[in-house]
């Protein structure tokens, strides 16, 4: 199994089944993807609903013909775009797929989804567990520090996907501080740099991280870990 970071918050699965998590691809200026560059994914996921997650997620998925698994008010929203393939979850919700497993997490942010000046209600922000080919990865979405992460160490993580950037996310010292909660075998930041306005030293962050006896790893858009 190969785990690509594509920019962003972009997380992409390639293993038993295909999974693309906060497909944010046009328009992100990190992004090494593009939509043509998908043929097919079995699963999209979709955090929350701003445009920086929800991406393009419609013309993935009427394209590939995925299973798009969000929050219930999310999926409704896609339901009005003529989605049909579409699975609800809500926070603290686990369900087996055909591959393993997702458990939604809780995640403190927002989620409304922009069209055009409106601002259309996406439900509760949230991040996913997703246990498949033995492997537990976590995206945690965007979110701030939350003593919820104590529990995620139940899960015995193994790849955790967490945000650095600051300002609407966790920065490098509070997240440090969740990855000492959830204690995963390896690290990843994201969610940062994509703007100035959410810059940050990745490789502080893994200083700090290693020196939890944490591995860190900072993938540039387009690398990978393999299982």
């Amino acid at each position: 199994m190969k785990v690509f970071f594509l920019g962003h918050a972009v997380v992409y699965i390639e293993g038993s089944k295909k999974i693309l998590i906060d497909p944010f691809l046009s328009g992100n200026p990190q992004s090494t993807k593009s939509i043509d560059d998908f043929k097919d994914l079995d699963y999209i996921l979709v955090t929350h609903g701003h445009n920086d997650h929800l991406g393009d997620t419609i013309e993935l998925a009427k394209k590939t013909n995925a299973i798009v698994i969000s929050n219930f008010e999310i999926i409704n929203y896609l339901a009005s775009k003529g989605l049909e393939k579409l699975h609800p979850m809500h926070i603290g919700g686990r369900k087996k797929f055909d591959f393993g497993s997702i458990k939604m997490t809780s995640a403190l942010h927002g989620s409304g989804i922009m069209e055009g000046n409106n601002i259309i209600y996406g439900g509760n922000p949230g991040g996913f567990i997703i246990e498949i080919d033995n492997k537990k990865i976590y995206h945690s979405g965007d979110t701030g520090l939350t003593k919820d992460m104590e529990l995620l160490q139940l899960e015995n993580i193994d790849l955790a996907f967490l945000p650095i950037g600051g300002n609407f996310v966790m920065d490098i010292y509070d997240a440090v501080i969740s990855a000492k909660m959830i204690n995963p075998k390896i690290v990843v930041p994201f969610h940062y740099n994509t703007w100035d306005i959410i810059n940050a030293d990745a490789y502080a962050f893994k200083t700090k991280i290693e020196s939890l006896k944490i591995k860190c790893n900072i993938l540039n858009p387009g690398d990978y870990i393999e299982f």
